[in-house]
């Protein structure tokens, strides 16, 4: 499953902040409007830095946490590294 999100647009997602290096984003919670290739922005105005957060997808049919580190880079060079088209499916 985290294969198949590594290769997902997932701006729209709701998503909850299970594990990060800055305590104050623990638990934080929303849907995401926007990503760079290090950050990842919600509605709610929080900004996540991928590479020291773990997340989980709400609304999935099972808890999925995925490291923000695999996250990096913008979505087309995510798909470029994996060599797969963007299926934009979850």
């Amino acid at each position: 499953m985290e294969n198949k999100i590594f290769q997902t647009n997932i701006i729209g997602k709701q998503i909850s902040v299970v594990d990060s290096k800055n305590q104050d984003l623990l638990g934080k919670k929303g849907k995401i409007v926007m990503e760079t290739k290090n950050m990842i922005y919600m509605d709610n105005k929080i900004a996540i830095p991928k590479n020291s957060v773990d997340i989980t997808i709400l609304g999935l049919n099972e808890k999925v946490i995925i490291s923000g580190k695999i996250l990096i880079g913008t979505i087309d060079n995510r798909i470029k590294k994996q060599g797969v088209k963007n299926e934009n499916k979850l």
